[in-house]
């Protein structure tokens, strides 16, 4: 196949979702409908000794949720499909925002019971920033939750988008008797089977003829008319561009746990997807259809394999042909690097491939050479954008409690924030080391990880700090003399960068009318923003 062929039946996506409403469930439901795995797990159940196919790390089996990105690739119907299933949880935020840029759409999981939640509000945010394409699945069906009706008027008025039901469930609750494919006229008759895959499907273009009633009681079926009548009336029909564009969200509704509705959703999700898309650099917009391969880091992982303490760099193909054994180009470090045993993945099982394309994510070995956010190219000297460090909103500071590991603590917490779990400052003088997090569970994963990865046994101490500032100055000698004067709250990021550390909103406020030829930002691209995204 050509380049054009390949980028044709490629569709990369990240599942997300509000903690517990389903988003590993689907995912590994995907699989099973993709026939990636032969048996569905069950999810966040101790009793049971299989756990999500896309939740491999320990302490995700022991907590029931997902703490990491993981990757899983198959094909389907002659496409290839990437799903990045990503953390729920509001604590590890900043590891669905950077995944949300290596993908080209989205499945947006919502409980039918709880509608839309917090982070719901918030990653629909970010999916708006980028445009990117939403399908939205509201799942549990087989439980009783709010009206339909009410779910789709909450959803565009919460979300700000504009929604389109391409299905339509039949009953809910112990009433539920399966969801009507309003974009391929199908009906699909609901069974309870967590691990088989129901194949009561019956073709019905016209609701109004007899046919229906052979599948269903009258009842429901004169219901589904009348549902479908209204929602025909009041919506208009499905526009695929506008979906392509971020302004559309179709809507499927089913039930994971039971295999129910994902088949729908993944074989109209094929035909309306986009296919891999441009993306920008601090140069130009690359386009998939170049002939040269270039690509980015979106995330990086230690010891994804505990035996051989591996490190694994995740790489986007944006454009051209990736190539194993073929040399390329990292931009930041101005060196060539051969890759001779480049993965794919399904979770934590990879295999060594010869050839990737755009949309694709490869796994690449790395001995503390990449940081997330490198380019890679055949040559040329770009650097992507849109994969920032934010912020952190908690600071600690980080106690070794057992000076005989202390190699050991340097690396795991070099290679851990490498990763991107946190981000690290380093304070002088002393070597002073402080770990930043968006939440109190990223604490817990470090901890729990440089025990149980790299033997080495740690604390932390509470510190009082509101943002954490990068900054940027033409004023060499303005800069020199707030480093002097404000040097007890500055420290550097991995990148050598001065950051300044506000106490309160005030002090970060004095500190831009003292110092106004200082720019103070709260991202770590600060090389690529413009003024007006300083306040942000």
């Amino acid at each position: 196949m050509d380049i054009n062929e390949e980028i044709s039946r490629r569709k990369t996506f990240a599942v997300i979702s509000h903690p517990d409403a389903g988003k590993t469930t689907l995912t590994e439901k995907l699989l099973l409908f993709g026939g990636a795995i032969n048996t569905a797990g069950a999810v966040k159940n101790n009793k049971i000794e299989k756990t999500a196919t896309s939740d491999f790390m320990e302490i995700e089996r022991q907590r029931g949720i997902s703490v990491a990105t993981s990757v899983m690739v198959f094909e389907y119907n002659g496409y290839k499909i990437n799903i990045l299933d990503t953390p729920g949880h509001k604590d590890f935020a900043e590891d669905t925002y950077r995944t949300l840029t290596a993908v080209d759409s989205v499945i947006l999981v919502v409980d039918c019971m709880k509608g839309v939640e917090e982070q719901t509000r918030k990653l629909m945010e970010v999916c708006r920033m980028r445009n990117t394409p939403v399908i939205i699945f509201i799942n549990k069906l087989d439980r009783e939750g709010r009206d339909p009706y009410d779910l789709l008027e909450q959803l565009e008025t919460e979300l700000k988008i504009n929604v389109r039901p391409l299905s339509w469930p039949i009953g809910m609750g112990n009433s539920f008797q399966g969801v009507y494919n309003l974009y391929e006229k199908k009906l699909q008759l609901f069974n309870p089977n967590k691990t088989e895959i129901s194949q009561q499907v019956a073709d019905i273009d016209d609701l109004g003829s007899a046919q229906p009633e052979e599948y269903l009681n009258k009842s429901y079926a004169d219901k589904l008319r009348e549902d479908t009548e209204l929602l025909e009336a009041y919506y208009e029909n499905f526009d695929k561009e506008l979906y392509s564009e971020g302004y559309l969200a179709p809507v499927f509704f089913g039930s994971a746990v039971n295999n129910f509705g994902v088949k729908e959703l993944l074989e109209t999700f094929l035909s309306i997807a986009p296919q891999p898309s441009s993306r920008p650099t601090a140069s130009r917009e690359v386009l998939p259809r170049e002939n040269k391969f270039s690509g980015f880091i979106f995330k990086i992982h230690a010891n994804l394999d505990p035996n051989h303490r591996d490190r694994i760099a995740f790489c986007r193909v944006c454009s051209g042909k990736f190539q194993r054994n073929a040399f390329y180009y990292h931009t930041r470090l101005n060196k060539k690097i051969r890759f001779n045993n480049p993965v794919t993945f399904m979770a934590n099982d990879k295999k060594v491939l010869d050839e990737a394309w755009p949309g694709d994510v490869v796994g690449l070995f790395d001995n503390g050479t990449f940081k997330i956010g490198d380019t890679l190219t055949v040559g040329e000297d770009l650097v992507f954008k849109g994969i920032p460090n934010f912020s952190p909103e908690i600071f600690r500071e980080l106690r070794n409690n057992d000076p005989f590991k202390t190699k050991q603590l340097e690396k795991g917490v070099r290679q851990l924030t490498d990763e991107g779990v946190a981000q690290l400052f380093v304070q002088q003088p002393g070597n002073r080391k402080i770990i930043g997090t968006v939440g109190e569970l990223q604490f817990e994963v470090i901890k729990y990880r440089l025990l149980h990865e790299y033997g080495a046994k740690c604390d932390f101490t509470p510190l009082n700090y509101h943002k954490a500032c990068w900054m940027r100055t033409s004023n060499s000698k303005q800069l020199e003399k707030f480093l002097s004067v404000k040097g007890s709250n500055v420290a550097y990021d991995k990148d050598n960068n001065p950051v300044f550390f506000a106490e309160t909103p005030w002090m970060l406020k004095m500190a831009q009318e003292t110092y106004p030829d200082i720019e103070f930002f709260f991202t770590s691209e600060f090389k690529t923003e413009t003024p007006a995204e300083v306040t942000r």
